[in-house]
């Protein structure tokens, strides 16, 4: 038998969600400050933090982005429009299309990465709080308090 979701879960899930989605709407405003909108933000931070030996390719911007293809083009349209990245051919398979950070979009990113480390800074212990209510020690009084009551119910 499944054991209940208590409402101190409840509360400590709304309360994860509450913390990432004001985190990610400071981002959002972070990134139209410096002149970004925030889905052209998040490919640049996906370009830049691909895993070492992963190929920038359309295709895994788009799954790391969670995009489809042509939204995904779209994007890189207009990032390579201002002149934050450039696509090429891949030297060992031409039919592949690979996207390279351009010293200025490398400039833009590293601006909003730096505001919002910074803000993380000042305002993540709310959401290492919200995450560790959930997983960390919060978590393991839960699981003892579900225990507990299984304990009575077989009793």
């Amino acid at each position: 038998m499944t054991p209940r979701i208590l409402t101190v879960q409840y509360r400590a899930l709304a309360q994860l969600r509450y913390r990432i989605r004001h985190f990610l709407r400071d981002g959002d405003a972070t990134a139209r400050q410096l002149g970004l909108e925030p889905q052209q933000y998040l490919l640049l931070l996906a370009l830049r933090g691909l895993p070492e030996g992963t190929k920038a390719t359309i295709r895994t911007l788009a799954e790391r982005l969670a995009l489809k293809h042509n939204s995904t083009v779209e994007l890189i349209n207009r990032l390579e429009k201002h002149g934050y990245v450039q696509r090429s051919r891949s030297l060992d398979d031409r039919r592949c299309v690979v996207v390279t950070l351009l010293p200025r979009g490398k400039k833009l990113l590293e601006q909003v990465a730096r505001q919002r480390i910074t803000e993380l800074r000042a305002s993540g212990a709310a959401l290492v709080n919200a995450i560790d209510a959930l997983l960390g020690h919060g978590w393991q009084s839960t699981k003892r308090k579900i225990r507990r009551r299984l304990a009575k119910k077989a009793m």
